[in-house]
């Protein structure tokens, strides 16, 4: 079945209410207050079928000035607006309003609905329909139906349901793989229940048991039940008018404003750069000045802060701007919203979310460059911006588009979704070339630059894998070392030569080999030269060192090993191990530790069991 969400907006007293009623039957004034002073205060909704296949959901909305932040909290959600206007008043200033909030936030279809036809002639309701339709002339609502009603006498109702039939057809249906999202417009206690909320669902689906996140309180959540429309169900999906019982959260915790969406997918923010639409009716607006900003059913203080602040945004002009939010909100970019003025509280504009995380010094140009970009162009375009490529998770973060759109795009996919810009990348592997020639310029000796060494010098603060998957065609990583493909270790005539020294000294040592200092000092070069010959003698495996301060030959190791096979299956003691390797205890206790470990023995008691 299809889902739409009808929104009313009009005058105080021109009838929306009353027209709901007709329409569905049910009474959208749930509050005493309302019922005894006759207006709506807060939201109300209702529903109706309006064919086996086509479901009508509600949103009747206040129209005193007062309470126009309660309308907003409701229109923001709608696919069709009804613009009620009242024929014994015609228009008045919150038709005006509440229809400027309706071309500000996108709305595209809706009908204009003359009620209280029954109260005055038919020459007046010609009149005012003439003066309706020269009023939304070149709007979305030009040539739209016009249809005079009396929600008393029914007058009318049937040819405002056939036409509301064929504008709701014309609606596409909503892409319920989006990511979930509903902001919250009420939230209640149910006795044996606890704490409802409810809302439009405006994007995605939810179901029954499933978690979501509470934004911007920061809190995972469960969902124990879902309902439809006031009927349970296992599943919710955009364009529903939904009510969540949720586990874990009392109501005074939650409230209009707040959001719930898909879990571990987004985070609030409270800088945002905007598409903006400022009112042929309002002021100049400045930089610096201070807003209430409108966004699904939130409500916050922000602050404008202008790109060029000598130069105010005109009346009537579109410009790129930035706001800056008090309190931080869950958007998206593409989401609609509504700025009012502080004084007198008036709408002076609206728009569309661009950017939801820009950086310090965007602009303009940048953001002409994002809005209505495409999602290659999107995702290339915060990818280049940022210091090392981001993950999947950021750029849906950063998008709301879903990880099948963005995965094509990824540059790899192992050991996570990732996403270079082709330019950067090519300048981050030329300086790797570049680090790894200086390092081996200054360390000859040296197989490699140490991997971590190495991302530290040209992507610090990058994942490790970054790294791994810039390497270079022509540079080779063996282990925890990078060098360049063409990088051989030569050694000088006399580091040969100590080299040899070294190695003999070790040789000719077989188990009782002497310490480290005398060995090094044996080679005839100063002590650093020298440790390094010595580790790249322990990296070629022609030593071996098996404690801190003993360093054998491989040959004399191969020798042990020789003898010990002679022994397999037999338990050995420290003597008897001493008297078969003719050594003393200094090396006999290292040296049965590393067979331990290379698993040639295995310790059992005081005893060694030859493997």
């Amino acid at each position: 079945m299809k889902n739409i969400i009808v929104g009313t907006a009009g005058h105080i007293d021109h009838g929306k209410t009353a027209l709901v009623r007709a329409l569905t039957g049910i009474d959208t004034d749930r509050l005493e207050e309302e019922k005894r002073r006759g207006i709506s205060i807060d939201l109300g909704f209702a529903h109706m079928d309006l064919a086996p296949d086509v479901r009508v959901g509600f949103v009747d909305v206040p129209g005193h000035e007062r309470f126009v932040k309660n309308m907003l909290a409701g229109v923001g959600g709608i696919d069709l607006v009804l613009l009620v206007i009242a024929a014994d008043e015609s228009i008045k200033p919150q038709t005006r309003e509440h229809f400027d909030i309706c071309r500000l936030l996108g709305i595209s279809k809706g009908a204009v609905v003359l009620t209280k036809a029954d109260l005055v002639e038919a020459d007046l309701v010609d009149l005012v329909k003439l003066e309706a339709e020269e009023f939304v002339a070149g709007s979305f609502l030009e040539g739209a139906p016009t249809v005079a009603v009396s929600s008393t006498t029914g007058a009318g109702l049937d040819e405002l349901r056939a036409h509301l039939l064929a504008l709701a057809r014309g609606i596409p249906v909503k892409d319920t793989s989006r990511h979930f999202r509903l902001p919250v417009d009420r939230a209640f206690s149910i006795h044996g229940f606890g704490t409802v909320v409810t809302g439009t669902l405006i994007s995605g689906a939810v179901s029954r048991e499933q978690e979501v996140d509470l934004h911007p309180a920061g809190r995972r959540l469960r969902v124990r039940g879902v309902q439809v429309h006031g009927d349970t169900a296992e599943r919710a999906v955009a364009g529903q008018r939904t009510a969540l019982n949720l586990a874990g959260i009392e109501p005074s915790d939650i409230g209009r404003g707040m959001t719930l969406s898909a879990p571990g997918l987004f985070r609030p923010v409270d800088r945002i750069d905007c598409r903006l639409d400022l009112l042929a009716s309002a002021k100049p607006l400045k930089h610096r000045a201070p807003i209430h900003f409108h966004t699904g059913t939130a409500e916050v203080e922000a602050e404008v802060r202008l790109f060029d602040a000598a130069q105010p945004v005109r009346p009537g002009a579109t410009s790129y701007v930035r706001f800056v939010l008090k309190e931080p909100l869950l958007m998206l970019p593409g989401d609609r919203f509504i700025i009012r003025m502080f004084s007198p509280v008036v709408t002076i504009g609206g728009g569309a979310v661009v950017d939801i995380d820009p950086p310090r010094k965007g602009g303009p140009e940048r953001l002409r460059a994002l809005d209505g970009a495409s999602i290659a162009e999107t995702a290339a375009l915060l990818v280049r911006e940022s210091p090392h490529g981001l993950s999947l998770g950021e750029l849906i973060a950063r998008t709301g588009m879903l990880a099948s759109e963005l995965e094509p795009l990824a540059t790899i996919r192992q050991p996570q979704t990732w996403f270079f810009d082709p330019v950067w990348a090519e300048a981050k592997r030329t300086e790797i070339r570049r680090t790894l020639a200086d390092f081996h310029r200054t360390n000859p000796l040296a197989p490699g630059m140490p991997k971590e060494a190495l991302r530290a010098a040209v992507l610090v603060d990058a994942p490790a894998f970054v790294l791994d998957a810039l390497i270079p065609r022509d540079v080779v990583a063996e282990a925890e070392a990078v060098r360049l493909a063409s990088h051989k270790v030569v050694l000088k005539e006399d580091e040969e030569r100590a080299t040899g020294a070294m190695e003999a000294v070790f040789r000719e040592a077989g188990l009782a080999v002497p310490s480290l200092g005398e060995a090094l000092s044996k080679s005839g070069l100063e002590p650093a030269r020298a440790r390094t010959l010595l580790q790249m003698l322990l990296r070629q495996g022609r030593l071996v060192k098996i404690s801190e301060d003993l360093v054998f030959h491989r040959d004399a190791l191969d020798g042990l090993r020789d003898r010990l096979a002679s022994h397999r299956g037999e338990k050995m003691t420290v003597v008897q191990f001493k008297d078969l390797a003719g050594i003393s205890r200094k090396y006999a206790i290292p040296l049965l530790e590393y067979l331990d470990r290379t698993r040639l023995t295995r310790r059992e008691g005081d005893a060694r069991l030859v493997l």
